[in-house]
C-alpha cells in the first residue's frame, strides 16, 4: 500500500504478529519471503529468554530454522545475526553451531560478516567482546544480490587495460567497483568485511528499553543488497522492530513476529514516528564519532599519572 506521511511516500505492506515464533511460522505458506533477517535469542538469560542447556537451545532453534527455510523463496536469502553464548567464562561461538544446522538443511553460506562495535560489556578474565557475526545464506544458486545497490566509488576510476584486446579502454565500471566480500560500513563504504556500526547503547538515538536492540543501519545494508523493492521480508524475532522500520523505509513488505507484548507496543510507536517524521534513526551516511584530543574524556586523567607503564606506583 502507498502511505504518505510527513511528505514522504512509503510503498509497503507490513504486519506485526504477537505470539510464539515457531507456532506462527507453521501457519505461513511456502516460499513467501525473499529475505529473512533476524537476531535470535542467545540463551544468555535475558528477560525474553528461558535459559537452558546449549544442546536444548540449539535443538529448539533448529525447529524454527527448518520452518524458516520452508518459507524462504527459491531466490531468497537468510541473514542470521548472532554473538556468543557464555557459560562459566567459556565462550561458545553461536555462528559456528548455527552454520552446521543451516548446512544440514542444504543452505549455502555466501558470507560470514563481522559486525564490529566499539562499546560493550567489559571483561576481566578474557578480552572484551566487541563483535558479532551475520551469516548470510542463500537457498539456491539463483539468489537475489543487488550489486549496484552496494557498489562503492572506484579508487582508480581512470585506470585502463594495460594490454590485450581492450588495451587503452577503461577497466572499471562507471557505477563503481564491486566491494568484494570485505566490508567496512562507514559512510556507506562496503570496502571490508568488518562492519563498523555502533551498537544501540544509552546514547544511541534509537535506544529503547530492549536490552539487545540492533540498529536500523545494520539491517538496511542487508535489505538493500539481498532483497528487491516490493519483496517480502520476515523477522521472526522482531524485538522492537528495527527490521520492520528498515523494510518500510526501503519499500519492502515486511512481517514481524514477537512474543513480548511490550516490545510490540514499542514497535508500533516507532512505526508511527517513522510515518510522522519524528523517529530518530542513525543516518546510514554518518561516520563513527571520534573524540577530539581536547575532549576531557579523551585525555589521560591526573590520577593515572602516579602509575608507570608497568602498573606500579612511582
Amino acid at each position: 500500500m502507498l502511505i504518505k506521511f510527513n511528505e514522504k511516500l512509503y510503498n509497503a505492506d507490513y504486519n506485526l504478529v504477537v505470539g510464539d515464533t515457531y507456532e506462527n511460522l507453521t501457519k505461513i505458506e511456502n516460499e513467501k519471503f525473499d529475505l529473512i533477517i533476524t537476531s535470535p535469542p542467545y540463551n544468555v538469560g535475558k528477560e525474553y529468554e528461558t535459559k537452558t542447556s546449549i544442546e536444548n537451545y540449539l535443538a529448539d532453534q533448529e525447529k524454527v530454522i527448518k520452518e524458516l527455510v520452508r518459507v524462504t523463496s527459491r531466490k531468497g536469502n537468510i541473514c542470521w545475526q548472532v554473538g556468543n553464548f557464555v557459560k562459566k567464562g567459556e565462550v561458545f561461538p553461536l555462528d559456528i553451531y548455527f552454520y552446521q544446522i543451516f548446512k544440514k538443511l542444504n543452505l549455502q553460506l555466501r558470507n560470514r560478516i563481522i559486525w564490529y562495535f566499539g562499546h560493550g560489556l567489559h571483561a576481566s578474565k578474557r578480552f572484551s567482546g566487541r563483535y558479532e557475526t551475520i551469516l548470510w545464506f542463500s537457498k539456491t544458486d539463483k539468489y537475489i544480490f543487488n550489486l549496484d545497490e552496494v557498489r562503492i566509488p572506484s579508487k582508480y576510476p581512470g585506470k585502463r587495460h594495460f594490454k590485450g584486446p581492450k588495451r587503452g579502454q577503461l577497466s572499471g565500471n562507471p557505477k563503481g567497483k564491486n566491494p568484494s566480500d570485505v566490508w567496512e560500513i562507514i559512510i556507506r563504504d562496503w570496502e571490508k568485511e568488518l562492519w563498523e556500526i555502533p551498537n544501540v547503547k544509552s546514547n544511541h538515538p534509537e535506544k529503547t528499553e530492549h536490552p539487545c536492540q540492533y540498529p536500523v543501519e545494520l539491517v538496511e545494508r542487508c535489505i538493500l543488497a539481498l532483497s528487491d523493492e516490493n519483496s517480502w521480508v520476515l523477522d521472526p524475532y522482531a524485538g522492537v522492530g528495527s527490521s520492520i522500520i528498515a523494510s518500510i523505509k526501503n519499500n519492502r513488505n515486511v512481517l514481524g513476529i514477537e512474543k513480548e507484548k511490550k516490545y510490540v507496543e514499542i514497535t508500533k510507536q516507532r512505526i508511527n514516528k517513522l510515518f510522522d517524521g519524528t523517529l530518530k534513526i542513525r543516518p546510514i551516511t554518518k561516520p563513527i564519532h571520534k573524540p577530539s584530543p581536547k575532549d576531557k574524556v579523551a585525555t589521560i586523567p591526573n590520577e593515572w599519572s602516579m602509575f608507570n607503564q608497568s602498573g606500579n606506583t612511582k
